[in-house]
């Protein structure tokens, strides 16, 4: 009996399957920290499959001074960099075009995050892998779990710093292969003592601040959870390629032109949206006294932003019209078939919300057949 058209897979999902047999393959070591042997197992692969006859290449490679990461450079070919000058300084970018012109089998690629320098045909090292992979490359990559987009105001709130260097979390969602590279904390703590990660100096100020104990421990929690997910989503996202989609709630996100917590607000629901395996929208509710003709150009340029941050971190952007922001959110749901709204907690005035009620609170009111989230950022 033939198959009826629900359980017959899509020609969109054929495709996929084209396009990922066309494509390199990409492995990523993660890991928790500086020092727990991204790079060092990285390299330690490389020379394995050297020895099995693979032509493998290194596209760029940062040893930081670490002996015993430089022993395992070994008589690896290493594609030599750019050299890019900039206010007054040398620097050393991978060069994009020698290793597609050289075209090994296999690139290894050190600190996915990186951020290029000015004069680089691509913002960010992530952008020169993807096009390694659509030239048939494979690569091998290393990264550290706090330079993912989504995690950055938990990164933050944990440890106090700010991470500058981020990547959204698609690029290591689409990878093949993901290995944990994990070091207990007292084992990497030896070795930032023992001199192995940074100089002494450096070493010191670094386990007074980033390095410590509670840091360590909470992050090393969070790789260990994401990549249990990583693996999950990937097992997902191939059985999605056998059959039909299983998608489930489609997820959406609710922002103005004023929202001061937009960047926390999308990083939750893009998480949440990835956990459901759901599709989720970011958008943006332009009511009649927020006209482009009335906003400034700060104010744009942030909503601009917000908007950009969404599409990095997978969902989709759009802006949708209307002149009481409650009811344009619900017939957007209603159009797009969402089932999970996403909204900040208000922080109206209690008088604003005596009169009327606020935003959230018509919004639930009125929600029905809707699960309203509303999270704190």
């Amino acid at each position: 009996m033939p198959k009826t058209d629900a359980a017959r897979p899509s020609p969109e999902q054929f495709l996929n399957l084209i396009r990922r047999q066309e494509r390199g393959r990409l492995k990523v070591y993660l890991g928790s920290n500086a020092g727990v042997g991204k790079t060092y197992s990285m390299l330690r692969e490389g020379q394995r499959l050297k020895k099995q006859g693979v032509d493998v290449a290194i596209g760029i490679v940062e040893t930081h001074g670490r002996a015993e990461t430089a022993e395992q450079l070994g008589d690896l070919e290493v594609i030599p960099p750019r050299q890019i000058e900039y206010r007054g300084v040398t620097l050393k970018e991978m060069d994009l075009d020698a290793i597609l012109s050289r075209r090994p089998t296999i690139c290894l690629v050190d600190e996915l995050a990186h951020t290029n320098a000015p004069g680089s045909r691509h913002p960010k090292r992530h952008q020169d892998v993807e096009d390694l992979l659509r030239a048939g490359i494979h690569v091998i990559t290393t990264v550290n779990v706090q330079h993912l987009e989504s995690l950055y105001d938990n990164v933050e709130r944990i440890t106090g710093m700010k991470v500058k260097e981020r990547l959204p979390d698609s690029v290591i969602g689409e990878a093949d292969q993901i290995v944990n590279v994990d070091l207990s904390v007292e084992d990497l703590l030896e070795r930032m003592k023992a001199g192995k990660v940074y100089p002494p100096e450096r070493a010191e100020r670094a386990m007074e601040n980033f390095f410590t104990p509670a840091n360590l421990t909470r992050l090393r929690e969070i790789t260990l959870t994401e990549v249990a997910h990583l693996i999950d989503r990937r097992g997902r996202r191939a059985e999605a390629d056998r059959g039909p989609s299983s998608a489930a709630e489609r997820v959406m996100v609710g922002l103005s032109s004023r929202s001061p917590n937009a960047p926390a607000l999308l990083r939750k629901a893009a998480r949440l949206a990835d956990r459901l395996n759901s599709p989720w929208y970011a958008v943006y509710i332009q009511t009649p006294a927020e006209d482009l003709t009335k906003t400034d150009a700060a104010t744009h340029r942030i909503l601009t932003k917000n908007l950009e941050l969404a599409h990095q971190l997978g969902g989709i952007p759009m802006t949708f019209k209307g002149g009481d922001v409650p009811s344009t959110i619900l017939a957007f749901a209603r159009e797009y078939d969402i089932r999970v709204v996403v909204m900040g907690k208000s922080h109206q005035p209690w008088r604003r919300r005596l009169f009327g009620g606020s935003i959230l609170e018509r919004l639930i009111r009125d929600s029905s057949g809707l699960d309203v989230l509303i999270v704190d950022v």
